[in-house]
This record gives structure tokens, sequence and C-alpha cells, in this order.
């Protein structure tokens, strides 16, 4: 009995530590929006969370490692929404609708404050880097296969499945950052507009398709 009681004692306190560390990683994400990787501090994170900076520690054993965790936290719920489209039964055409709807920022406080902060500091920090290029290959390399699966269901006219993914990306990311970054430079509207004249183009569709 004794012994069965310690077992479900160990695993409901293991849980809650998850359930702890998993808040204090969104809290940290969100900090990082607001802030910016370099201004963070440990006791940001703390203050924002309700916790003390032991607490952090206790989960982070430095700062820098702190950031890299709350990174890749991001980085993996991004590709989960991905995954979400990719994996799903919908056709070839909904799914690169949903997965330019899904690159396009919600505002400028959003996580591409992240991304943009994590392109920067990957030229300094080898950890980020691989993280940030992981992300990056991976949005590519579905789009990729997304637009394969319609060249062969005959829903898409081109050759180069592969250089198009790069291409429609490379134009997002450009547009992506002055509508994240700078206000009023460019309009939402004109971001969805020519992402889907670029796409349209590279597919063989009508822009009008892609709405």
């Amino acid at each position: 009995m004794c012994a069965n009681r310690w077992v479900t004692v160990t695993r409901v306190t293991r849980r809650a530590a998850e359930i702890r560390l998993d808040a204090l990683l969104r809290t940290a994400c969100d900090v990082i929006v607001e802030r910016g990787l370099a201004n963070t501090r440990t006791a940001d994170v703390a203050q924002a969370a309700g916790v003390s900076q032991a607490l952090v520690f206790y989960h982070f054993a430095t700062k820098e490692r702190l950031l890299a965790q709350a990174f890749a936290y991001a980085v993996e719920q991004d590709l989960a929404r991905l995954d979400g489209v990719v994996h799903s039964t919908a056709p070839p055409l909904t799914k690169v609708r949903r997965i330019l709807k899904l690159y396009t920022p919600a505002g400028r406080a959003t996580s591409w404050s992240m991304w943009i902060d994590g392109w920067s500091e990957s030229l300094r920090a080898p950890e980020l880097e691989k993280l940030s290029r992981r992300l990056d290959l991976r949005w590519r390399q579905d789009l990729a296969t997304v637009i394969s699966d319609g060249v062969r269901d005959g829903t898409f006219d081109c050759v180069d499945p592969a250089g198009a993914a790069w291409r429609i990306k490379a134009v997002m990311d450009g547009l992506a950052v002055q509508l994240a970054v700078h206000d009023r430079v460019i309009s939402r509207r004109q971001f969805t507009d020519w992402i889907r004249l670029v796409a349209a183009r590279e597919l063989s569709l009508d822009p009008a398709d892609l709405d």
C-alpha cells in the first residue's frame, strides 16, 4: 500500500512540475515577444509568471538556456499548427490556402517578433540557429509536399515544387517582416493579395482560387 501511494504521489508531483514548466515556457514566449530576446531577463519571466526567480533557475540553469528552450517551445507550437494542416484530409488547394493564412502575421505583437529576433540572434547563437533553420526548412518542405500532391492529382501545374516552395516562402518572409515590424508600410490586405498572386503564378492558378 505504501509503495503504491509513493508511486502515485511521485507521478502527481512530476505531472505538476511538467505543467509548471509548460506554463513558464508559455510565459517566457510572451515576454520575449514583448521585450525581445536580448532584453528578456529571468526576473522578467518570473514576475510575469508570478513565481520566484529561484524557480525559474530551478528549471533553467541559465538565462541562455531559458531563452533557447522558450524558442524551442515556440518552434514546436508553430510546427504543431503546421502539422495540423499538412496531415489533414483536406485537398491540396485547401491546404495551400490554410498554410498561406497560417503564415500571415496576426499583428505587430505576434510570434513573428520572436522569429525575427531569432534570425538575428542565430548569427551568434548556434543553438538558436539550429532551431530557426529547422523551422524554416519544415515550412518549405511541407509546402513543397503539398504542392507535389496537388501536381499529382492535377490541381496544380508546377514543374519544380521544391523551388516553388522556396520562392513562395521567401516572398512571405520578406513581406511578413515588413508587416510585423513597420507600422503602416504595407497593409494586411496587400500582404494577402501579393502572396496569393505569387503562389498562383507558381502553381498555374488564378489568384482568386487561393481566396
